[in-house]
């Protein structure tokens, strides 16, 4: 028998979201809930592996592909978020992408910063005070990178340059699932 645990994620210590998972595959990615699972991957780096120069500001700072299973049944948009709980004044955000269509199932790499990119959705604002994906630039040690997708029951009413805490309050109680992929990197100096 399953046993099913209720986590309440918060944000300035207000609750957010909340949903039942059943287990999370730190090592994949992957995330079971009662939705069934997702798993979110790409082709150019593991879960808890270093991420390529290339996607860092130390290279091409481009955004990495990213691939995902099918969302559950209902799902209408989809969502990601990019950040570094590991920033020297707290979590610092480096890519906010919202209402992309819930049959897609991949990001090439090298997705453009304009407001509306070709694959559909819509880029939110990051820490770098930009739409668009900047990558890691940590400015010491090594930090994690953690890339969550998330599979909404709407399309959310939010315009483009979104922060993370705007698209974190509309996604509440939206949420039917969500996948998560950790890659580290340390500046090459």
């Amino acid at each position: 028998m399953t046993r099913r645990r209720s986590f309440l994620v918060s944000f300035l210590g207000l609750p957010l979201l909340a949903y039942k998972v059943d287990k999370i595959h730190f090592t994949t990615g992957q995330i079971t809930t009662e939705g069934g699972t997702m798993k979110l991957e790409s082709t150019a780096f593991t879960a808890g592996n270093l991420i390529p120069a290339r996607y860092t500001c130390d290279g091409e700072d481009l955004s990495p592909p990213l691939s995902w299973d099918a969302p559950p049944e209902g799902t209408r948009s989809l969502a990601l978020i990019c950040d570094d709980p590991d920033a020297p004044r707290g979590t610092f955000v480096h890519w906010v992408l919202y209402n992309l269509p819930a049959d897609l199932r991949q990001l090439p790499e090298e997705i453009p910063a304009q407001p509306q990119p070709p694959v559909g959705g819509i880029h939110g604002k990051n820490d770098f005070g930009r739409s668009g994906y900047g990558g890691p630039c940590p400015p010491s040690g090594t930090h994690r990178y953690f890339f969550r997708l998330y599979a909404l029951d709407q399309t959310l009413n939010l315009a483009q340059g979104a922060t993370r805490a705007e698209l974190l309050e509309a996604m509440n109680g939206h949420i039917l699932i969500s996948a998560e992929l950790m890659g580290r990197y340390a500046r090459q100096r």
